[in-house]
């Protein structure tokens, strides 16, 4: 009989956000194991709850948005992103330019999937959020890491990424705020970006899903507002209202699109093809854009994530072994392993094993194409005694721990 095999397409595909530690660690769970999951940024489950505000106003908009909507989106909600690009100083985006998504990873893979043909390259950042790489790969493109520096607070490397561009390159990806980092780009490096991607007609893909969740008083600026180039932004609901299960995303293209028109027209015969997104759940975007007060409390000292973060980042750096740069941003923080310390020179097996003595699920760096067996993200969204629980049974784990064996 014949043998049905993966597609060619995903042997060099990984999301191990979602991998083989987290396989184990459900395997875990219907055995009856209680785990602590520290890997997914999914507010829900760790009592995040959306605006009431939201709730009821999508409620009332179901009879309403039971058809298909035009393929990129509801003017409405297309109208209220032009408005919102406009605030963040994104100039010339017209209603056409804006494209709604079932979150922002369908569009993602979408923009890829419109523009790569084999051989093409993608600079994309290290450590990434792997859904870029993982689209950059399926669209028959070749991913090329550019480096963020952790000692510079995990800022981009731009002589690396000035090293790495070449003929095939088409574009490059920004995340800012970053996952898994938590860093926040100054202005100075995103004008850095910028001089790159204009000298040598790159596409800037701007990845801003956490703009609205940052701390220290600090502003985000977006890189399209600093480019006359082509520039994609992706941005959605998901984090900042705690709406990840509704599935609200957007994309909107700005910058000079006279050289783009093939490409515009492959993403709107991708988008077509999709018939459009998700219509209640567009129908939250102009007033959830008008509603920031619940997510300004949660950022802000004695907020639940500000404090959460406070704690999570001195707890790290308490603990022999680890360090970590401050985030200033979303969600995460990304602790570095004194390697020597532990032996370590797998980081999934670290994970994997912390998950079997701890019972804690975390992504190694690996899992971020971070190449360096020596990092793995915490996400910190747990209440504060699920943290220091956590926070104890790391060091309890580290204080004996020494790699040995193979993590098959």
């Amino acid at each position: 009989m014949r043998n049905f095999e993966k597609s060619v397409k995903l042997n060099n595909v990984c999301y191990d956000i979602r991998g083989p530690v987290m396989d184990e660690a459900n395997r875990m769970i219907r055995a009856g194991e209680d785990v602590l999951k520290l890997n997914i940024g999914n507010p829900a489950p760790f009592g995040f709850r959306a605006p009431d505000e939201l709730i009821k106003t999508m409620t009332n908009n179901l009879v309403d948005t039971e058809g298909y909507s035009d393929s990129k989106g509801l003017v409405s909600a297309r109208e209220a992103i032009i408005k919102y690009d406009s605030k963040k100083g994104i100039d010339g985006v017209s209603i056409d330019d804006v494209y709604t998504g079932n979150g922002v990873s369908e569009l993602i893979t979408l923009s890829m999937q419109g523009l790569l043909d084999y051989g093409d390259e993608i600079l994309v950042p290290a450590p990434d959020y792997p859904l870029w790489t993982a689209s950059v790969t399926l669209a028959g493109g070749t991913a090329v890491h550019y480096i963020c520096d952790e000692e510079q607070d995990w800022y981009p490397d731009i002589d690396d990424i000035r090293k790495k561009i070449t003929p095939r390159t088409k574009g490059i990806v920004v995340i800012n705020p970053n996952n898994p980092t938590g860093a926040l780009y100054p202005k100075d490096i995103l004008i850095d970006i910028v001089n790159l991607a204009e000298a040598h007609d790159l596409i800037i893909f701007a990845d801003e899903i956490y703009d609205r969740l940052v701390m220290d008083g600090e502003k985000h600026v977006s890189i399209a507002s600093l480019t006359n180039g082509l520039c994609i932004t992706f941005n959605g609901l998901s984090k900042s209202h705690l709406i990840a299960g509704y599935r609200v995303g957007w994309m909107s293209i700005s910058g000079n699109k006279k050289n783009a028109k093939g490409y515009i027209e492959g993403i709107n015969l991708l988008s077509s093809m999709r018939l459009c997104s998700n219509v209640p759940a567009q129908s939250l975007i102009a007033p959830a854009l008008d509603i920031t007060a619940e997510t300004d409390t949660l950022i802000q000292p004695g907020g639940r994530v500000y404090e959460q973060r406070e704690f999570i980042y001195n707890a790290i750096n308490d603990i022999p072994g680890l360090s970590a740069v401050k985030p200033k941003a979303a969600f995460y923080i990304f602790p570095k392993i004194d390697t020597e310390m532990f032996g370590i020179v797998n980081d999934e097996k670290f994970a994997y094993d912390i998950l079997k003595e701890k019972k804690i699920l975390f992504t190694h760096g690996g899992g971020f194409h971070w190449e360096v067996p020596d990092h793995f993200r915490i996400v910190y969204l747990p209440e504060m005694d699920v943290l220091k629980d956590a926070a104890e049974r790391i060091r309890d784990f580290l204080s004996n721990y020494r790699q040995e064996g193979v993590f098959v």
